[in-house]
């Protein structure tokens, strides 16, 4: 064979073997580390909050070269074999596989537009009504609340007294100020004696709830302003996907034969 022939064959071994050494990163004794093995950690990184770089592909192939070393000694020692390591394995093996299945059930079960307004406007009609700008003084027994009520109506300022007197820890320090809120954040007694009053008005008489004697003062009234679609549509998607899911593996569990 000629010199010229002998460098034709080379050329072409090497062009041959290119596209196998193309889809593997490296090779250990003898084992190759494919591609897309790399790239599915990648992947899962870039997932996590990484950026694609040279750098994180470089320390992938120094992980994955190492994981192979070790393997390999794990294998020379015979560990995959044990049972414990076996019920390891295949408990892994499930999680990534079902992980796969859920991600795949959301992927083809995105909500419509339609499902999405739907959710919304039931949302919304459950959520309609009215917030009050509320505050309240909260102490132990009924004849100081009574005493209290006795020395605002007199001129004494509500807002004093709460910061002395209250016992509630959050609004005390602030006036016995409550801020907006939907009545229905409350215990039924303390929501049921706030929303009988007018704006302005005080209870006239102190209020038993499960944490003692309250007065209450409202402030102002308002609707309730309900977010605009798009602005709670990604958990409203969630919230139907989740639904969806749920229903899905409640089918097949009720289809399958468990003894």
């Amino acid at each position: 064979m000629t010199l010229k022939k002998t460098r034709l064959w080379v050329l072409l071994a090497a062009f041959a073997a290119a596209p196998a050494f193309a889809q593997n990163i490296a090779v250990v004794n003898g084992t190759p580390i494919p591609k897309a093995r790399a790239d599915a950690l990648i992947d899962q990184l870039v997932h996590q909050g990484q950026q694609n770089t040279p750098q994180l592909q470089t320390a992938v192939r120094e992980e994955l070269v190492n994981r192979e070393i070790l393997m390999q000694e794990a294998l020379r020692r015979g560990l995959p074999n044990r049972p414990d390591i076996k019920a390891q394995i295949a408990v892994a093996q499930q999680t990534v596989v079902l992980r796969a299945l859920i991600e795949d059930f959301v992927k083809n079960n995105t909500p419509s537009d339609a499902e999405v307004t739907a959710r919304y406007n039931a949302l919304i009609k459950d959520a309609g009504g009215k917030e009050y700008h509320l505050h309240h003084i909260l102490v132990d027994n009924e004849q100081q609340a009574k005493d209290l009520i006795a020395k605002i109506k007199a001129g004494a300022s509500f807002e004093d007294l709460a910061k002395q007197f209250s016992k509630d820890p959050g609004s005390g320090k602030n006036g016995g100020d409550l801020d907006w809120s939907d009545p229905k954040a409350y215990v039924p007694e303390f929501a049921d004696a706030a929303t009988h009053l007018q704006k302005g008005q005080m209870t006239d008489t102190p209020v038993h709830t499960q944490f003692g004697w309250h007065i209450i003062r409202v402030d102002d009234v308002r609707n309730i302003t309900p977010p605009p679609l798009e602005q709670v549509r990604p958990q409203i998607v969630q919230q139907i996907q989740q639904e969806k899911l749920q229903a899905f593996e409640e089918g097949l569990r009720k289809n399958a034969k468990i003894q």
